[in-house]
């Protein structure tokens, strides 16, 4: 699989640097890929260059991998090397369609909301397009982001956001579950170190289990808990009055507002 000839990573934070880590291991081809890195800090497998004059030849596909509020910095040089061919693709949390279209003139504009877990190929990837995208295109893109794991269309930027807000949010939200499971092995008297490896076997375990039968999450919980017995007695905790559904759906919610908070600040319009 080769990436469009040539790509920029401009900027390569922790998402960007993880889909490389993933396409790598996917054998992707990147000798004709460019990371664009003020600070020059290399990555690995890819040429790395310090500024846009010296990246080369212009793009074929651009990946924008800074942080959002750095955007109106980087769009002013950035966007003299973008042709109508360019593809545009956006991984700025919260930056919409329309404000990217604003500040460049030319090129085809996908926004791109991975997760983490790309870099093992085992990630969730939702794209969206505002504009209509030739055949090629679509399957270029569809192909490549389907080796970094479970890559859809969204129909809008509303549905980018809500898979955004489970699944680009999700791994850190499970990670805390993870924290929380083993620091109560711990208070149980396990040692620190083996109850964090319980946790971690015991989320991994159950999750490639569930994806592997496709069974309800509420069939898998009923056949653990025995009918009176402990599993049951911790069940009842967790579900009393919803208050683990409820605690989610507010994180969940909370992501979404500062996502919504970040695509007001790309529109250039003041945020309380």
């Amino acid at each position: 699989m080769i990436l469009p000839s040539p790509t920029w990573f401009v900027g390569c934070g922790n998402m960007a640097g993880a889909m490389i880590e993933g396409w790598r291991s996917a054998g992707v081809d990147f000798s004709m890929a460019t990371a664009i890195r003020p600070s020059g800090t290399p990555v690995e497998g890819v040429r790395t260059v310090k500024s846009l004059k010296d990246a080369g030849a212009s793009p074929r596909m651009i990946v924008l991998g800074f942080k959002p509020q750095k955007l109106d910095e980087v769009v002013p040089d950035l966007q003299t090397w973008v042709t109508s061919k360019t593809i545009i693709v956006s991984l700025l949390a919260g930056v919409e369609a329309e404000s990217l279209r604003a500040r460049f003139r030319k090129g085809l504009i996908v926004r791109a909301m991975p997760n983490l877990p790309v870099s093992v190929r085992r990630g969730v990837i939702a794209l969206h397009s505002a504009e209509e995208l030739d055949e090629a295109t679509l399957k270029l893109l569809s192909d490549l982001f389907s080796a970094l794991g479970f890559a859809m269309w969204a129909e809008s930027e509303k549905a980018l956001s809500a898979i955004g807000g489970v699944a680009g949010s999700g791994p850190a939200y499970v990670a805390r579950f993870v924290d929380a499971l083993a620091a109560a092995g711990a208070q149980q008297g396990l040692p620190e170190e083996l109850s964090r490896t319980i946790a971690l076997e015991t989320v991994f375990g159950t999750g490639w289990m569930a994806a592997s039968s496709h069974e309800a999450m509420d069939e898998l919980a009923r056949r653990v808990a025995s009918p009176r017995g402990t599993t049951e007695a911790g069940l009842q905790v967790l579900d009393r009055d919803d208050s683990l559904k409820d605690l989610v759906a507010v994180a969940i919610d909370a992501a979404r507002r500062r996502g919504a908070e970040l695509a007001a600040e790309a529109r250039g319009e003041q945020v309380a």
